[in-house]
């Protein structure tokens, strides 16, 4: 059992009902669950072409996605972190001490046919155990 577990919620892959479901059979009790989603940076060429507010609208509704993605019990506190999403998800572990990242693993191109590339990176720069869905 885990004491600070990082459930990686992907708005796009459908994985996030499963990491939650695993998020509370692995926690301890008395631990918490982190329900993390990371939108990726606009290049700085396209954020010229995008209204004023898009960050901020964006970010409202990843919470809310994530949100619905935990479910009523909302048992998980939520971040939303601003990264590439493998090198941020490790430095968040890090930083809150986690003991378990759940990330799944979806569509991998060839250079990273077993995994996903997330997933790849989490798993090999991880800070703390990892349990990947398939």
């Amino acid at each position: 059992m885990y004491n600070c577990i990082i459930a990686a919620i992907g708005l796009s892959h459908g994985h996030g009902p499963r990491t939650m479901e695993m998020a509370r059979l692995l926690k301890a009790d008395g631990g918490k669950i982190h329900a993390v989603h990371v939108l990726e940076p606009v290049p700085g060429f396209a954020s010229n072409y995008l209204p004023d507010g898009h960050e901020r609208t964006v970010r409202k509704n990843a919470i809310a996605a994530v949100e619905e993605r935990i479910g009523e019990a909302r048992d998980a506190e939520v971040a939303i972190l601003q990264g590439y999403p493998g090198m941020t998800l490790t430095e968040y572990a890090e930083e809150i001490g986690a003991d378990c990242i759940i990330v799944g693993s979806h569509k991998p191109d060839l250079q990273d046919y077993l995994l996903g590339s997330t997933a790849a990176r989490v798993v090999r720069h991880a800070p703390c155990s990892v349990h990947v869905l398939r």
